[in-house]
């Protein structure tokens, strides 16, 4: 997800809009030497990472934030919480919001991402999958509540046109939802190019 939503920043900002990113929690192992997905989202966006995810909701230990949260010793938060520091920028053009997990993992005590996004009423959903084995039943089971909120574009990440099982997939799931594999063609739909 991090990666899509970061590739999909950076060419945005190249056909010229102003785009924000936020994280509204993130969990991480602590001895993970990678960048926090923050990290990666404020070098796609040039915000800063602080800015991205609030520090108070950046949870060092790998599981579900609000699980993270109590097992740190932290305050529990809602999604209301969550919803109240979301707060974008002016002159924004894109504002690019990444759950964590999947759509049904919890993000607050009182809610997962599908909550977060109907609070947030997004204009897109980008449902990222992967292109193999096991998308399918996947897809339709995250899209599922993510379509009540707002319609859903499903990307599968590492598509390969090559590989037979990734275009079987591709072709089942565009039976029943808009399928994207190029983040490049995600950049076309939020800002096409002008002739």
């Amino acid at each position: 997800k991090t990666w899509v939503a970061a590739a999909l920043a950076r060419g945005l900002r190249i056909r010229g809009l102003t785009v924000a990113a936020r994280k509204p929690a993130q969990s991480f192992a602590a001895d993970d030497p990678h960048p926090s997905d923050a990290d990666v989202l404020g070098l796609a966006t040039g915000e800063e990472p602080g800015t991205i995810c609030p520090p108070h909701r950046s949870y060092a230990l790998a599981m579900a934030p609000p699980m993270a949260a109590d097992a740190l010793g932290f305050s529990p938060f809602t999604i209301a919480d969550l919803a109240d520091e979301t707060v974008w920028p002016s002159g924004v053009d894109v504002g690019l919001v990444e759950g964590a997990g999947g759509p049904r993992s919890p993000l607050a005590s009182d809610g997962d991402t599908v909550d977060l996004a109907r609070s947030l009423a997004p204009d897109t959903i980008v449902l990222v999958g992967d292109a193999g084995l096991g998308t399918i039943n996947s897809v339709r089971l995250a899209s599922t509540s993510l379509r009540e909120v707002a319609p859903v574009v499903v990307l599968l990440n590492r598509f390969a046109a090559t590989d037979d099982l990734h275009r079987r997939n591709r072709a089942w799931l565009a039976r029943e939802h808009d399928v994207e594999v190029d983040v490049h063609n995600l950049v076309d739909r939020f800002a096409p190019q002008r002739p």
